[in-house]
């Protein structure tokens, strides 16, 4: 099964998606595969938050900027539950994290062929993803780049979840499912 938690920044997404997890997690170990590389104050500032967040609901934390469908051979046997935070920084990650950026289309088919590989893994997947084109801004071609990848896997995993749910100033909106 997966689930789908989408929202723009500061919309109480990570903190609906960690409870959301608590309530399907009974009997089933918790694992909480982080995609962010700290490069700055800010985003160390942005990881405690999350680990404070998530602080005693019992989750393995496993880090996995890239190649998410490695974080299987981690994890223990038996049924799982995973929340994936985020697509955004992962799809960042698989883009920019080379010598040279990486097209689109390559992003998006392997992270799309990724998912597959863990969700046959996992009892429940739960992916936090962010709202992209929303401001309404254009942007540099390799940022424009980077939105139409993010666009066309929120699409994909959109259509094959069996449920969406879209976080509003922290109020759940239930897309699909």
């Amino acid at each position: 099964m997966i689930t789908i938690i989408i929202g723009g920044s500061g919309s109480g997404k990570s903190e609906y998606a960690e409870n959301y997890i608590m309530s399907v997690s009974e009997g089933k170990q918790k694992y909480y595969l982080a995609t962010m590389q700290v490069y700055d104050e800010e985003g160390q500032k942005k990881i405690n938050r999350h680990r404070n967040l998530r602080q005693g609901k019992g989750f393995l934390t496993i880090e996995q900027p890239v190649d998410i469908d490695m974080a299987v051979r981690k994890m223990e046997y038996g049924e799982k539950v995973v929340l994936l935070e985020c697509m955004s920084n992962l799809v960042a990650n698989e883009m920019f994290g080379g010598e040279a950026s990486k097209k689109k289309n390559e992003v998006v088919e392997k992270i799309i062929r990724e998912i597959h590989t863990l969700q046959e893994n996992v009892t429940e997947l739960v992916i936090v993803t962010n709202n992209v084109f929303e401001d309404g801004i254009s942007y540099d071609d390799t940022t424009m780049e980077y939105l139409a990848a993010m666009g066309r896997i929120n699409e994909l995993l959109a259509k094959r979840a069996d449920k969406v749910i879209e976080v509003v100033v922290g109020i759940p909106l239930i897309m699909k499912g």
